[in-house]
């Protein structure tokens, strides 16, 4: 894939719908892989589907949780994908053979799962109403330091390579810790230009350069560099480069995150199917994309590499990119459409074998432009590789293979030719009796389930996502009240129905 010749020329950010992605389950969370050609569906029936993004078909299912997929997250090579679900337990699955490597149970609700951008045995767990918990594949887990304020409610990310992990509590407060000792090296607070402060709910980096953005609670999107912010040290006051927010409605946002060059970010509404695309350097509003009017959104992620963005509502993941216009002039420079036929004075010497209308010059030009070419070095593409790094992760995996739909046989394939004798019919059958009756069935792998034993952690809470209030709770609220005495008044509802019964008899049988 060269990505040079998908240079939009300076407009990096989609602008139509460009087709849904069915799950045939509902999706609720989605996750592109680190080259952006997998793309990974969480779904509410516990099953992750990796779609190829190029071919925009479905290339794995992979049943992983009984309860729903609540966040997800790729290794940076590709092969592990790391899930958490409802029901308190995260697991490492390898996308090859879609078998389960590990799995984590913990004592409440999973927030958010996320893989260190290096490191593929490290992961970061943020817990609900709990510090954030740096796991590993052994088993082993630290938790990630609080400040003064205490406050349980915690957002946790590393920063794009993965030396620091920033936390942020419903105080406003952002404190950043190294990830291989937690020391706290630089902290914080978000304030709504008084005193005041504002919950965070939200931390997201960007893939180049080294800013980041925090998403509170006052509906403003805080965009900062991480580099003034270790800077500033501890109790700093750091100013944000764009404040983001949506002067007319004032409306919360659901999901944030950078485009995969960084220069622009988009957030989803959390009342509607829209999003707000912003150009970082500026501050801009450069697009809106409205969805289906009443859907709600869930989730929102910008392709790594490309100007695409995947959004979940209603069960379904919408594509939208750029409107791709056919440039016919970029294959031949002097080729002009026309509107109607013109005619075409044909040159005597056109189509000769040797055109004695050329011009002697043309030749010698020719002659000193030609020089070797290289066609077998392989220049690593910039979109795939880091500033410290040279070369690509030739481990990476981008592409699964499909395995082909076998069918079934008709029976007529399995029938006896009649060249086979008697003879050869009982040798099949006594060598396939030792196999059948010796030879166990292959069982699965079994996975090894650790449990991380977090004391100070809520066990009664529930997800959000599984905490949704529904209509007829009000009911059941009403119908607990003590039911009142029977009064001797015929009730009115009934009585009407048993009359529009008869009428409705007696003029049937009119009829």
């Amino acid at each position: 894939m060269n990505l040079e010749l998908l240079e939009s020329f300076g407009q990096n950010y989609p602008e139509d719908f460009d087709g849904t992605l069915d799950c045939i389950s509902i999706a609720i969370t989605c996750a592109f892989n680190r080259q952006g050609t997998l793309l990974a569906v969480g779904c509410n029936d516990g099953r992750i589907v990796i779609w190829d993004f190029l071919t925009r078909g479905i290339a794995k299912i992979i049943s992983a949780h009984v309860h729903p997929v609540c966040s997800l997250s790729w290794s940076r090579n590709g092969k592990k994908l790391l899930s958490a679900a409802t029901d308190n337990t995260a697991s490492i699955w390898d996308i090859v053979t879609a078998e389960c490597d590990k799995s984590f149970r913990f004592p409440s609700p999973i927030l958010k799962v996320q893989f260190h951008p290096r490191d593929s045995k490290q992961f970061l767990v943020c817990p609900m109403k709990h510090p954030a918990v740096l796991m590993n594949i052994s088993g082993e887990h630290r938790v990630v330091p609080l400040d003064d304020d205490s406050d349980l409610n915690i957002v946790a990310s590393y920063d794009r390579r993965g030396k620091h992990i920033y936390t942020g509590n419903a105080k406003g407060r952002i404190l950043v810790f190294t990830s291989t000792d937690l020391e706290l090296k630089a902290s914080f607070r978000v304030t709504t230009g008084t005193l005041n402060t504002t919950a965070i709910k939200s931390i997201e980096f960007a893939r180049r350069g080294d800013c980041f953005l925090v998403n509170s609670a006052d509906r403003i999107i805080r965009v900062y560099e991480s580099g003034e912010v270790l800077a500033c040290s501890k109790d700093g006051e750091p100013e944000p480069i764009q404040k983001l927010q949506d002067l007319v409605n004032k409306l919360l946002w659901k999901k944030c995150c950078f485009s995969g060059d960084g220069e622009f970010i988009v957030a989803g509404s959390a009342r509607q199917h829209s999003l707000y695309i912003w150009e970082k350097s500026v501050g801009n509003l450069v697009k809106i994309l409205h969805g289906t009017k009443g859907e709600l959104l869930l989730d929102v992620v910008w392709h790594p590499v490309r100007p695409i963005i995947a959004s979940i509502s209603s069960g379904l993941v919408s594509i939208w990119a750029q409107n791709q216009v056919e440039n016919w002039s970029a294959f031949a420079p002097d080729f002009k459409e026309l509107d109607e036929n013109v005619e075409y004075e044909e040159r005597e010497s056109e189509f000769d074998i040797e055109d004695e209308d050329k011009e002697k010059e043309e030749t010698k030009g020719m002659e000193e432009e030609d020089s070797e070419v290289d066609v077998t070095t392989i220049e690593p593409i910039q979109a795939f590789v880091s500033s410290d790094e040279d070369e690509e992760d030739q481990d990476a995996v981008l592409y699964l293979p499909v395995s082909p739909d076998i069918e079934e046989p008709e029976e007529s394939a399995w029938a006896i030719p009649p060249e086979v004798t008697e003879e050869t019919q009982t040798q099949e059958k006594k060598r396939s009796q030792p196999h059948t009756d010796n030879t166990p069935s292959p069982k699965k792998k079994k996975v090894k389930t650790y449990e991380v034993d977090l004391p100070d952690a809520p066990i009664d809470e529930i997800h959000p996502l599984l905490n949704v209030k529904k209509p007829n709770e009000k009911g059941q609220k009403k119908s607990s009240r003590p039911k009142q005495a029977k009064s001797s008044k015929p009730d009115k509802s009934k009585s009407k129905g048993r009359l529009d019964d008869m009428y409705g008899a007696a003029s049937f049988s009119w009829s």
